[in-house]
């Protein structure tokens, strides 16, 4: 996996984007580029970000022990969606070396044990609250990917992982009725954002109460929201955006286009004005795990603004909010692949995830 890593590095020397004039496309070759960092940190055990609350002094283990699936790449949620990136792009290019790398380091990390020692750690007195609701989320996600394979083996992943979706599906339903308000803020606990791929997974599992009890947050929280204050984005950590996060969230609750659309116009109507402009944000330090954050707020950006669009009927609007993702994206774009560890073990995801919305 580290040779595989090192060449796909290697051959990341010119621009993935932002100087070309050609369209941003998710080819093979940009796949790859993007897969080579979860392939080469799914086992970089150290430097690691717990955000654990220890009970005592026997939980104070190694992270590999604690998360034997779960512990590279920094944290546990960039874990979870390096290994979402790493399934999408194998269930995208089936028959390719890459395809059978991603099966290879699979078979390695899902096995029975290994999930059943992920799902006891949820089970603690305190783990409950573990990566609400972001890494859910991710966590979802990743479930949902494995489960639209038509690979048996990749099939065989998915039945072996789903003790753990279905665990933090029942938390979902567990704590969302308990938010009295919804959070508001442009890093992990957005509550926005854990919704938007929990939703995507209910619907694929099929899981009626799961849904419901998204869909009743969703519009009591946002139904009556009005003028949210984009001018006010970014604050200086963000890495989502708090307004686009809510209205990406509520084209997938509102199924009427219309409606969306009326509901839309009176949440961001600076959005239907001709001379909208959101200038991408501006990263000053990107060994600094905090200030990157804003080149994954590029990212996110474009890919709320792309599920937008495919709700609406203005053809100039959709023209102009996609040309301002793809904005976002190419400022970002080449700060990926070859950077600093701050940014580089979670960057492609949200690369990656932008990429696929603008091109679905």
């Amino acid at each position: 996996m580290k040779e595989l890593y090192l060449l796909l590095l290697c051959m990341v020397t010119t621009s993935l984007g932002k100087n070309k004039s050609v369209d941003l496309e998710l080819d093979y070759e940009t796949a790859s580029r993007l897969a080579g960092l979860p392939l080469h940190c799914a086992h970089v055990e150290y430097p690691n970000k717990l955000s654990q609350v220890l009970e005592n002094q026997t939980e104070l283990l190694a992270p590999s022990e604690l998360h034997p699936i779960f512990y590279g790449c920094f944290d546990w949620h960039s874990s979870v969606h390096g290994h979402w990136l790493l399934a999408k792009v194998a269930n995208l290019f089936p028959d390719t070396e890459l395809h059978q790398n991603v099966r290879t380091l699979f078979a390695q990390q899902f096995t029975e044990d290994k999930v059943a020692t992920e799902l006891a750690y949820f089970n603690r007195k305190w783990g409950k609250s573990f990566e609400r609701t972001y890494g859910w989320a991710w966590l979802l996600k990743l479930q949902e990917e494995l489960e639209l394979f038509k690979d048996e083996k990749f099939q065989e992943y998915a039945q072996i992982l789903k003790p753990l979706a279905d665990y933090i599906a029942d938390l979902y339903i567990d704590f969302l009725p308990r938010l009295s308000y919804p959070v508001r803020v442009g890093e992990h606990t957005n509550t926005a954002f854990g919704l938007v791929f929990a939703l995507d997974y209910a619907r694929l599992d099929g899981n009626e109460k799961l849904i419901e009890v998204i869909r009743n947050v969703s519009l009591t929280f946002y139904t009556p929201d009005y003028d949210c204050p984009l001018r006010y984005e970014p604050s200086g950590y963000d890495f989502l955006s708090p307004c686009l996060q809510e209205a990406e969230v509520m084209s997938k609750i509102l199924d009427d286009d219309l409606e969306y659309s009326v509901w839309l116009q009176k949440f961001l109507p600076q959005l239907f004005a001709e001379n909208f402009v959101l200038e991408p944000g501006k990263v000053a330090d990107r060994t600094d795990g905090k200030l990157v954050h804003l080149d994954g707020l590029n990212f996110s950006r474009a890919w709320a603004l792309y599920t937008i669009t495919k709700k609406l009927d203005d053809k100039d609007m959709v023209e102009r909010l996609n040309a301002i993702g793809d904005e976002h994206i190419r400022t970002s774009i080449d700060n990926v692949v070859g950077s600093d560890y701050a940014g580089s073990h979670w960057l492609a995801s949200f690369l990656f995830h932008a990429l696929e919305t603008r091109n679905s």
